[in-house]
């Protein structure tokens, strides 16, 4: 399933992430997401988006864990665009850890993803050119 993913999102684990079971708590896992798809917005899209303007606010997010996350790890956040509408998209998640040439699917998840002006503090249609540029990112 990770081969259809094309961006990955290297994750430094940080001493403050690991609670008291001696895992990545699972809290973390929605911050690496976070950064994922910041990541990925600025690849698909680019860099010249006035945010204070127009941008996207996260609508709902889900998560699977499937195995914990040890501090220790190698971890990949691997994004793709799943899923597209009129004035949101679907963004899809895999939390990998990559070990002697070995990938093992750690955790999963999904957001939706709407397009808001936030002068006018209301939702907007999907920009044309933001929609392109992720269809041309994913199917290249």
């Amino acid at each position: 399933m990770a081969n259809h993913f094309k961006h990955k999102t290297q994750i430094q684990i940080r001493f403050k992430d690991i609670d008291a079971l001696g895992h990545v708590n699972n809290a973390n896992h929605l911050s690496y997401i976070e950064l994922a798809r910041v990541n990925y917005f600025n690849s698909a899209v680019g860099k010249n988006i006035n945010w204070s303007e127009e941008g996207i606010i996260l609508a709902r997010i889900e998560m699977d864990y499937l195995f914990p996350v040890l501090p220790e790890d190698e971890i990949w956040v691997y994004t793709r665009c799943s899923k597209m509408g009129n004035k949101s998209f679907d963004l899809e998640y895999l939390i990998i850890k990559k070990q002697n040439n070995t990938e093992t699917q750690l955790a999963k998840g999904k957001s939706i993803m709407v397009c808001y002006n936030y002068k006018t503090k209301n939702t907007i249609s999907l920009p044309t050119e933001w929609k392109e540029k992720m269809l041309a990112y994913e199917n290249t």
